[in-house]
């Protein structure tokens, strides 16, 4: 139990570019529901497309859904230096759920894979969603260069837009979102072998930017 709860401690000071700072428990705590997050979004992707193969596509928006919320989460917790960089990645997450469900609406649930089917250019309501997942991935691959992140980052654009272009056929793209759904579910197990400090980067340019970003506001 104590080395389960040694986990939440707070850090030892560590120098960081603008001064010294402290991973506290919250900090840590956040870490691990972004960890959770990840790991749950590859869940719902992988048994999603799992289920596609064996049993069709008639269940699959439960999976997209749950990948929705577990994506969200994920954007709640992530860390991300710029500012900017994070509320696009939330503007296309929103966006992405508010175009599922609008093809939930037209299609009816049980059919989205159909209407994709029937109209390739359809994919553009519920792209922003992956655009999201990309940017996460780019976000990985940015911070720790670990070679899943980058294969999400690349293969889930080929996939869509190779569908949206129709320059990719069906067979493709299924086999582009089957390696990327797996390198997701990789890139979660492996982010609980880094210590949560990783996560976290260095503390002290979240507080200069905030800093920098009030003064601005307080300015104009």
């Amino acid at each position: 139990m104590k080395q389960a709860n040694s986990y939440f401690q707070s850090s030892n000071s560590i120098k960081g570019v603008y001064g010294d700072f402290i991973v506290t428990s919250n900090d840590k705590k956040e870490v691990l529901f972004y960890r959770l997050s990840i790991l749950f979004c590859g869940l719902f992707f992988s048994i999603g497309i799992a289920q596609w193969i064996t049993n069709g596509s008639h269940q699959i928006w439960i999976w997209i859904l749950g990948m929705s919320i577990s994506m969200g989460l994920s954007l709640k917790w992530i860390h991300i230096y710029l500012r900017p960089l994070h509320q696009t990645l939330t503007i296309f997450w929103l966006t992405g759920c508010i175009g599922f469900a609008i093809l939930a609406y037209h299609f009816g649930l049980t059919n989205i894979i159909y209407g994709l089917r029937e109209n390739p250019k359809s994919i553009l309501l519920i792209g922003p969603l992956f655009a999201a997942l990309t940017g996460i991935g780019f976000k990985e691959f940015f911070c720790f260069r670990r070679i899943e992140a980058i294969g999400i980052t690349i293969f889930i654009p080929i996939a869509l837009i190779g569908y949206l272009t129709e320059l990719a056929n069906e067979r493709f793209t299924f086999a582009m979102l089957v390696v990327s759904s797996l390198l997701l579910l990789l890139m979660g197990i492996r982010k609980f072998n880094l210590p949560a400090e990783a996560d976290i980067g260095d503390k002290s340019v979240f507080d200069f930017l905030e800093s920098q970003r009030k003064l601005e506001t307080s300015e104009s």
